[in-house]
């Protein structure tokens, strides 16, 4: 089969398309056709700075998500054919990734789905979307009527929150660092947008929210944690702003009175959750985003733009 490994960290145009073996199906195991894969920051950072860590189960092949067929289920219970999604729980650093016409996963991160997507617009699903969805679900138990204030608006999560959020029957607050992606924000279903000055709590907002998801972070966290009603949640999600502890926290002083502080953390999908955030994909029509397709010839161009950034939203790695 054609695949791309790494066998330690190494630059972005080093990375090429080789011929591995096809893997064999063991107990607990299923072999996954790949059509596609999302690319993420992570396997960017496996790449230039993780790979050569004792840790990482070099040579390997990256990739923490992924969409096909099942074509051997082994002892799973799948059936060949079955469409499915992989995602996390050590996928492209514990053992091969999704960077291959095939991958062999542990059954607990393979999920059945159903869905008329095509292959590329699901490929941007599993681990940005189950991100979203599982910090509006568990996170910030999000209900129909909430005011959802997403903090870090134009990151992929972002916006993937803006669509589920909107779709859950949330008023949606998009708050960004630059008024020109207000058009795009209220586009994929944002209410209304402001700009992220990191005081967004001194700002006289028309919509209070009751909700908040803090995808910037610890560098913004006190401020999102003014920033919501009494009583009121915060899900804090991602570190875009790349500071990745508060100093010194004191979480009787840092946590106002009612306000309830949360976490989300995308490594525990289940079967029951991926059901149902496909369940409100369907109903509400949301078209997954992704803005760029590299096939795997391509792969060092595709890495190099996720190394600098400027994507302007989701990969997406072409197996097929």
């Amino acid at each position: 089969m054609r695949a791309i490994q790494i066998n330690g960290c190494c630059r972005a145009d080093e990375m090429k398309v080789a011929e591995l073996p096809l893997p064999q199906v063991k107990p607990g195991w299923v072999l996954v056709k790949v059509f596609a894969a999302g690319l993420n920051h992570s396997e960017a950072l496996l790449r230039m700075f993780e790979a050569d860590n004792d840790y990482i189960a070099t040579p390997i092949v990256p990739g923490i998500e992924c969409v096909g067929e099942i074509a051997d289920p082994g002892d799973s219970g799948f059936t060949v054919g079955d469409k499915v999604i992989a995602l996390m729980g050590g996928m492209g650093r514990s053992f091969n990734g999704s960077y291959a016409e095939y991958t062999l996963m542990p059954v607990k991160n393979v999920f059945k789905v159903t869905t008329d997507l095509d292959w590329i617009s699901l490929a941007a699903v599993p681990e940005t979307y189950f991100t979203a969805f599982g910090s509006l679900t568990e996170g910030l138990q999000l209900a129909s009527g909430d005011c959802l204030l997403v903090r870090g608006a134009t990151s992929t999560v972002g916006k993937a929150t803006i669509q589920l959020g909107k779709a859950m029957g949330a008023t949606v607050i998009a708050a960004c660092r630059k008024e020109s992606s207000f058009d795009e924000l209220k586009s994929i279903g944002a209410d209304c947008c402001i700009v992220d000055d990191e005081r967004i709590h001194e700002q006289d907002l028309s919509f209070k929210p009751n909700k908040l998801l803090e995808l910037v972070g610890p560098r913004t966290l006190h401020d999102s944690l003014l920033t919501v009603t009494r009583p009121g949640y915060v899900c804090n999600t991602g570190i875009l702003g790349n500071v990745f502890s508060v100093a010194n926290f004191d979480p009787i002083k840092y946590i106002p009175n009612g306000v309830f502080l949360t976490g989300f953390f995308s490594n525990f999908p289940t079967q029951e959750i991926i059901d149902r955030m496909f369940a409100v994909i369907k109903s509400a029509g949301i078209q997954p985003l992704y803005s760029k397709v590299f096939t795997m010839e391509q792969i060092a161009e595709a890495h190099t733009l996720l190394e600098k950034g400027g994507a302007g939203g989701k990969i997406v790695l072409k197996i097929r």
